[in-house]
């Protein structure tokens, strides 16, 4: 083992904290009030684990543990490296909010088995803790997998004919999907003879027919790239849009579709590696598939008048920013896109937390219905629109930071047409999140008498994921040193290539 890697449990207990709490939220399924404390300690005991390795993190540190050993180059094991800390400290971070936020959101709209969400959240978290923390791809695989199954009951949670329908879209494509990741992890283990992750590829070195290494690539974007909603693997995001909201959240912004584009990073960056995705020309099949995502997406989003599937035409097209990021291959680009999937999720995170308040207070869900909303939920849509500009890449909320080194990177690499992407997709998204906010405060509405904001369960975490997409901007080391972590990373997989 070398300096850079110690041996720790803390991986493994992340991991099993949030499991451990499911047979105790399903024991209290007639005490409300103590399952919902078994959520929130669970989900404070995780942040505060996986805060505990930062240290080591920044220093360029990874915490591993072997788990079992199946055969020789193959075996269970977690590592929590520097990009696996990154990813973990936005997901269980912002599942304390999401705790906080489902509990004023079930009670406030007397959603039916209560257990089995608060049951299936904590196995979702899990499973992406477990995703983070995979030392390779045979443990990505079965905890990329576990995501899949335990997010079901979350999506078809309503149980109407809808729901059902798009749950069974969902498990159409993500099974499809880990069947195609199996068999890129067998071929790349038959090729290399391990399945281990390392920065800079485990590819670096070797050399393949071309034919080989692009029907490979292929099989693992398959496997990755629905998650990572990249088109035309997208259609089973708008479809799950029929779940409850706080379930959307964890969809766009915590869990699911950022595990897709963690996976992305991980195939770009650990096991094809920079230099062999640049020698055989994958980088620009990654681009080619992610800039026409964020144009298409954006184009679409324009039509959607509900608001969750605007929000998730919106969150189809930021996924394949942190793709594009990836596929540039320049330092910048990198730092981009993994300051992208922390900036994305607290601006995401808080429009679905709206758009929930909105839907609990009042029973709307189309833009056409939200005229005049702000007068009296002001802090609901204030928060809506420092979420609505951040998207749109304007200083000073978080997306304009990530934004800023995308489009470094794209400078970096020579990529003048990438670029031009990230420009005219930041006028879109202005162009469709910019009337929602007009709407709300500068729009007459009906109907809106004896309405106030939603509950402080509800309003309290979209004001304070609002405010962290501010302070983040302003400050893109504050707390969780996430420019710091993401220069190290990209820095650690270019090995200054460009």
């Amino acid at each position: 083992m070398n300096d850079l890697n110690y041996v720790s449990h803390i991986p493994l207990f992340v991991v099993l904290v949030s499991m451990a709490a499911v047979p105790l939220i399903l024991a209290s399924s007639r005490k409300p009030n103590l399952r919902e404390t078994w959520t929130l300690l669970a989900a404070g005991t995780k942040f505060l684990l996986v805060f505990s390795l930062l240290p080591g993190a920044l220093e360029g540190r990874s915490a591993v543990l072997h788990l079992l050993e199946i055969s020789p180059g193959v075996d269970l094991a977690l590592k929590a490296d520097p990009f696996g800390v990154f990813f973990a400290l936005i997901s269980s971070s912002l599942w304390i909010f999401t705790s906080f936020y489902s509990i004023g959101y079930v009670r406030g709209n007397n959603e039916h088995k209560q257990t089995r969400y608060f049951a299936s959240f904590a196995m979702c978290l899990s499973a992406t803790m477990g995703i983070a923390f995979s030392a390779n791809l045979l443990t990505f695989i079965i905890f990329y997998e576990m995501l899949t199954i335990s997010t079901y009951p979350l999506v078809i949670h309503k149980e109407t004919s809808e729901s059902i329908s798009g749950g069974r879209q969902y498990l159409l494509y993500t099974l499809t999907a880990g069947l195609f990741l199996i068999a890129a992890a067998a071929w790349t283990y038959q090729l290399t003879g391990t399945m281990d992750f390392k920065a800079g590829g485990l590819f670096a070195g070797t050399s393949f027919p071309g034919s080989t290494m692009t029907v490979l690539f292929f099989l693992f974007l398959a496997g990755v790239g629905v998650k990572a909603a990249i088109m035309p693997l997208h259609s089973w995001l708008p479809t799950a849009m029929v779940a409850p909201t706080p379930v959307s959240a964890l969809l766009h912004a915590v869990a699911v579709v950022k595990s897709g584009v963690f996976g992305v990073i991980r195939v770009v960056g650990f096991v094809f590696g920079p230099e062999v995705m640049a020698a055989y020309g994958l980088n620009i099949i990654l681009a080619i598939f992610a800039g026409t995502t964020i144009l298409v997406a954006s184009l679409i989003a324009f039509r959607q008048d509900n608001l969750k599937r605007r929000l998730a035409y919106s969150t189809i097209g930021h996924l394949s920013y942190i793709v594009l990021g990836a596929a540039l291959l320049s330092p910048s680009g990198f730092t981009g896109g993994m300051l992208h999937i922390a900036t994305h999720a607290t601006m995401k995170i808080t429009l679905f937390f709206c758009a929930g308040a909105i839907y609990v207070n009042l029973h709307r869900e189309n833009i056409s219905q939200l005229n005049g909303i702000g007068k009296i939920m002001p802090w609901t849509m204030g928060a809506f629109a420092i979420g609505s500009l951040g998207l749109a890449g304007v200083p000073p909320v978080n997306g304009f930071v990530s934004k800023w080194f995308l489009a470094l990177g794209a400078l970096e690499a020579d990529h003048l047409v990438v670029l031009g992407i990230y420009v005219l997709s930041g006028l879109l998204n202005a162009g469709y999140f910019f009337p929602i906010v007009h709407r709300a405060f500068f729009r007459e509405g009906e109907h809106l008498e004896g309405h106030r904001e939603a509950s402080a369960l509800m309003v309290v975490p979209l004001v304070i994921t609002a405010m962290l997409s501010v302070l983040i901007g302003v400050c893109p080391d504050l707390f969780f040193h996430f420019y710091e972590l993401a220069s190290l990373i990209a820095q650690s997989l270019t090995g200054g290539l460009l």
